[in-house]
């Protein structure tokens, strides 16, 4: 691997260490995503606990779930920069795809914490859970990647805003309406027992997803950021 490829993948890898020890420092976006995964969960198993809904509505409880506690905290990735006025260094020390791909590894991580944190208590608070344990997963981490893909460029671009926290999700939930109506199909076929087969397209819409959002975010990225 060229050298400049090897520096380029350890300044990112140093960029995402670098918001990993910041936030188990302060923990701020943790414990808001946490925080509102467990009053949520809470709350929903009393309400539900009667009802013995559907698996077609609890996996669409799940993805509800999971989106709003992710809404609650993936903001910060850039908010914090603003905040504590790290923002310039940041513009001036680093390319704009190092620090793109940093936050992007930054968000992932936050996301798979909060997937271990909502996954089993989901399934003993609510008493519910994927037949298809394998189908369920690939979907889960498919709707991770599309999450921490779209989110991180949103949150550039709201980290200027006086309104951060609700611009966020308001601008976030139609760019990732396609992403939430796949991942949602998904986790309802492996709640159901279904298999792979049965999960081609809104796989493949995903992937698509991802990679569009991902490609999109990165051309656009430079531009939102140094503005």
């Amino acid at each position: 691997m060229p050298t400049s490829s090897v520096s380029w993948v350890a300044k990112v890898l140093a960029g995402a260490r670098n918001d990993n020890v910041t936030e188990f420092r302060t923990r701020y976006a943790l414990n808001a995503i946490l925080m509102f995964a467990l009053v949520t969960l809470t709350v929903v198993s009393f309400a539900v606990g009667a009802l013995s809904p559907s698996k077609e509505v609890m996996a669409a409880l799940f993805w509800i779930i999971q989106f709003f506690a992710a809404m609650s905290g993936l903001s910060q990735v850039f908010v914090k920069e603003e905040e504590s006025g790290t923002a310039m260094i940041l513009k001036l020390s680093s390319e704009g795809t190092v620090i793109f791909f940093g936050k992007l590894l930054f968000n992932l991580f936050l996301l798979l914490i909060l997937s271990i944190i909502i996954i089993p208590l989901f399934v003993i608070l609510l008493k519910a859970g994927p037949e298809n344990w394998g189908v369920f997963l690939v979907g889960v981490i498919l709707g991770n990647i599309g999450l921490a893909g779209a989110t991180t460029i949103i949150a550039a671009i709201i980290s200027k805003a006086t309104v951060k926290g609700a611009l966020f999700t308001v601008l976030s939930f139609p760019v990732l309406m396609p992403l939430l109506i796949a991942v949602i199909e998904i986790t309802k076929v492996a709640f159901l027992g279904g298999e792979y087969k049965d999960v081609a397209a809104p796989m493949q819409l995903i992937i698509a997803y991802d990679v569009v959002m991902t490609t999109l975010s990165i051309m656009l990225f430079d531009f939102v950021w140094r503005q």
